[in-house]
């Protein structure tokens, strides 16, 4: 039989829930302490054994302190307990309905001596709490191991040595201070740069009144190291070991993730490849954070087995988790990224190949070329762009050979000014500035090589003549004028991809446009490169540039003399054909069926939804991402409640315009499917990120590179300078420390 329980607007029994039920006392003062509480009339004339025998009160009427649990399946209350939590007013909002259990109406009398038997109640239970307390630190207490006096020293000292790596690297400092072979320097300079910048915190805390450190320290030889290099070296692992797992804990909790790796970094150890992982958090915001350097030592191969075992042993991810990779790079290390991620992708399916949301789809297609041409022009670009943006003064003198060329337009002066201020790689039209920039780059390299004013250095006269040789070449001013075009058709398509989410969905459906306009060009070629040959030798001829076959290709066919019909012959052959066929392929591996059907999803976004006025169709293309959602049996009916929901909401709703918003709405729990697959879809590193959340840790590791010469690198502080936001645990580092080099650090 269940039991009731007797309080007042309570209607808990033990059949509906798991809470104890308590009997009231045979104690006769505290019996009627418990019925005066109640405040039920009826109870008042019932003797204590029978109000113990038929009457109870649930646990929730009872201060926790009162309560103890004996055991898992034993709940008690205390000795002197006493029920002090009641409802007594809901029932005055429905004064019609009938109530067993009437609440008695107090005199004034009764609510003072109440009041003061509470008041010694409160008094009571307060003494029996910090009882309660004092034990279970006692207990508590008693579990903790005693530390001896050497190893809490060593903790303390730990700690410390924590804290300063911690700064080394959140502040770049150089971990090596070692100075250079050509850097002249006095002996106590010597000295102190070859300290080290550990040695010396270590130093500078002591002398700011550390006083455990100058107790450790103060026995020691004036020329001992604080700390030896190997053991500073395990400091350091377990800094980034411990940076890094709080970043993969997140990941792990939600599974699904992407990897994106960037263009390849240079350390004294060698050559890197700089790994970042992108992936929704607890509060379902997309965020893209760095996480290693990984060697780029071997053949594709076994890179290729490197880093999907740091991923799987290492890290602890499961890669049939990975819903995506984006690779950067050119040239021939371009081609070696595209044969490791077509390894992923091959054991892997689920991995889809995209470009990354940080670079134009047009400078991705270029920099993966795989012809010596194509290359020079980009690498050309980017050391032309990173002049200008040396000094203001260069850019300057850039406008002005602008302002010169341009008499007359002042809106196409005014764009040109504009784009060439930019990160011209940053740009989905950067092949169509560069030619229309090409003759006002030659004259403002020509102007600053011959350095009339005498206001430029050698080196800055030095850089502008090797540009201007370059821009000066015919190949150079053709093969840009060829990839102008020739990506002209996929500007539009990747502008899109990096716009709103609305913009990325109607790109994924105008695929096929662009390839038919790709297989046009392709199957009229001859007449395309005419007209772009044609443009090429217009440009050159403007810039009084001759129009050749290149030097090289003449000696390898050891002829003398070339036709210009041959130069136009030659470049359709070995420039025109390749880019376009190229183009196009690599269009098709980028957008696979898979990585299509995914973006198509993104009309789940209700802003989407709202476009095609709700008449969308997700469950053609949701099979991809079927095996992954919570309840894939009910996703049709729930894709059918959630168009329901957004299609007749009020007036004053809003409609998500994108993912991390729709995510954010407070009604996505109830969609588990939706919810699910949206933080699936977020992943794709082709998407944009909301709010920047991982193109700044893209700009740390630059920022970082730009400002660490390559000698002084460290991948262990760079991990911990680019994560700098990223949490730190001084007692998981010490940690993880004795866990791991215990004996070492006994022997110390």
């Amino acid at each position: 039989m269940p039991n009731f329980c007797a309080a007042p607007n309570c209607t808990r029994k033990s059949t509906q829930s798991d809470l104890a039920f308590f009997r009231f006392p045979r104690d006769p003062e505290r019996c009627r302490l418990w019925v005066e509480n109640c405040r039920r009339a009826d109870l008042e004339e019932k003797t204590p054994d029978q109000l113990n025998k038929h009457y109870r009160l649930c646990a929730k009427h009872f201060e926790p302190a009162m309560i103890c649990k004996t055991s898992p399946y034993r709940t008690v209350l205390r000795d002197t307990a006493i029920p002090t939590i009641f409802d007594l007013t809901s029932h005055l909002s429905n004064p019609h309905s009938r109530h067993r259990k009437r609440i008695k109406v107090l005199t004034d009398e009764e609510v003072r001596k109440i009041k003061e038997r509470r008041l010694e109640s409160s008094i009571e239970q307060l003494l029996s709490k910090k009882d309660c307390d004092a034990q279970d630190d006692s207990e508590k207490a008693d579990d903790i191991p005693q530390l001896t006096p050497e190893q809490k020293d060593l903790r303390e000292f730990l700690r410390s040595s924590f804290e300063v790596m911690v700064l080394i690297g959140r502040q770049n400092f150089p971990f090596s201070c070692n100075a250079r072979e050509d850097e002249m320097c006095s002996k106590e300079e010597e000295r102190l740069l070859t300290t080290g910048s550990f040695q010396a915190l270590i130093e500078n805390r002591i002398n700011a009144g550390d006083e455990f450190l100058r107790r450790r320290f103060e026995a020691a030889a004036v020329n001992e190291e604080y700390c030896s290099a190997i053991q500073q070296r395990q400091l350091l692992e377990v800094c980034e070991r411990c940076v890094r797992e709080e970043i993969l804990q997140q990941v792990r909790e939600y599974r699904f993730f992407s990897i994106i790796t960037g263009e390849l970094v240079e350390f004294p150890e060698g050559e890197h490849l700089p790994i970042f992982l992108r992936f929704v958090d607890q509060a379902n915001t997309l965020r893209e954070e760095f996480i290693e350097f990984l060697s780029f030592e071997g053949e594709e191969v076994t890179v290729a087995k490197r880093l999907e075992t740091r991923l799987t042993k290492g890290w602890g991810l499961s890669m049939e988790h990975c819903r995506g990779q984006a690779h950067a790079g050119s040239g021939i290390i371009g081609t070696k990224m595209k044969v490791i991620a077509a390894q992923l992708k091959e054991k892997y399916p689920m991995a889809v190949i995209t470009p990354t949301s940080t670079c134009a789809l047009n400078v991705h297609l270029a920099n993966g070329m795989p012809l010596t041409g194509v290359q020079d022009v980009m690498s050309i670009l980017k050391k032309t762009n990173a002049f200008f943006k040396a000094s203001p003064l260069l850019q300057s003198e850039l406008d002005n050979a602008v302002s010169i060329l341009c008499q007359g337009n002042i809106e196409k002066e005014n764009i040109l000014k504009e784009d060439s201020r930019s990160t011209w790689t940053d740009l989905h039209n950067v092949f169509e500035m560069a030619v229309d920039l090409m003759e006002p780059l030659l004259l403002c390299m020509d102007s600053i090589h011959d350095n009339e004013d005498l206001k430029w250095n050698g080196q800055i006269t030095s850089d502008a003549y090797a540009i201007a040789e370059a821009l000066a070449d015919f190949e150079f001013i053709v093969t840009l004028v060829i990839l102008k075009n020739a990506l002209s058709f996929t500007r539009a398509f990747g502008k899109n991809l990096q716009g709103e989410t609305i913009d990325v969905f109607f790109a994924a459906n105008s695929l096929t446009a662009v390839l038919h306009s790709l297989h046009e060009v392709s199957d009229n070629l001859e007449v395309y490169h005419e007209f772009w040959f044609e443009e090429a030798v217009s440009l050159a001829t403007a810039m009084e540039i001759p129009v050749k076959v290149p030097r090289l290709f003449l000696r390898k066919q050891q002829a003398v003399e070339t036709m210009e019909i041959q130069a136009e012959s030659f470049f359709k052959e070995y420039l025109t054909l390749p880019v376009m066929e190229y183009i196009t392929q690599e269009v098709k591996d980028i957008f696979s069926e898979n990585h299509l059907k995914a973006l198509k999803c993104l009309s789940l976004v209700p802003a989407v939804m709202g476009q095609m006025r709700f008449n969308t169709s997700e469950e053609t293309h949701a099979d991809i991402y079927r095996s992954d959602l919570p309840h894939p049996d009910t996703l049709p009916a729930e894709l059918h409640c959630w168009r329901i929901k957004w299609k007749h909401r009020g007036k004053e709703v809003s409609l998500p315009c994108t993912i991390h918003k729709t995510l954010q709405h407070s009604d996505v729990k109830f969609f588990p499917n939706v919810n699910a697959f949206l933080k699936i879809l977020a992943t794709l590193p082709v998407l944009k990120l909301d709010g920047n959340h991982g193109e700044t840790a893209q700009r740390r590791l630059q920022a970082y590179l730009t400002d660490t010469a390559v000698h002084q690198r460290c991948k262990n502080l760079a991990v911990l300078n680019i994560n700098y936001h990223i949490k730190t645990d001084l007692e998981e580092m010490i940690e993880c420390y004795l866990k791991t080099y215990s004996e070492e650090s006994e022997s110390d």
